[in-house]
């Protein structure tokens, strides 16, 4: 975090098919050691598969997964008076977008599909239709910070 002034934020060209910056930001994402042009690969192809699976376009069923994993509340670690504590805080919507991404990423690269391609599009699917580990990852977010409502009060 800077202590002069706040950080540039960069803009960031949309994609060359879907003309989509949030579709651009998950490549980033999915990105590995500079390779832009596999990400893109894995990306098209998976979309391409979901295309194929569900009879619907791409992109939106990518957004409503999305929409879908992304939480609402998250919890943070704390220190007070000796002890930590679990602390739900609100999640913006950038903070929760990245936040689903990690998840959709993470959890579709631990399948056990044969190609990274397919493995995205199952988990890009499975999110869709509201099931899956991402799904689950976000419930027991929301479960955690349910059950630490208690310490709301101790967050500043």
């Amino acid at each position: 975090m800077p202590r002069k002034r706040k950080a540039i934020v960069r803009e960031v060209l949309p994609d060359p098919k879907y003309n989509d910056v949030v579709l651009t930001k998950f490549m980033n994402c999915l990105m590995v050691k500079g390779k832009k042009s596999l990400a893109e690969k894995i990306v098209y192809g998976a979309f391409e598969l979901i295309q194929e699976k569900t009879k619907q376009e791409p992109l939106e069923v990518f957004k409503t997964a999305l929409e879908n994993v992304r939480p609402q509340v998250k919890v943070v670690s704390r220190r007070v008076g000796g002890s930590n504590y679990q602390i739900p805080m609100e999640v913006n919507e950038k903070n929760g977008r990245a936040i689903a991404f990690r998840w959709i990423i993470g959890n579709s690269r631990s399948r056990s599909e044969k190609t990274m391609t397919e493995k995205l599009a199952a988990e890009l699917i499975a999110a869709f239709k509201k099931e899956g580990s991402s799904i689950k990852k976000r419930e027991d977010t929301h479960k955690m910070a349910e059950a630490n409502r208690a310490f709301a009060h101790l967050r500043w």
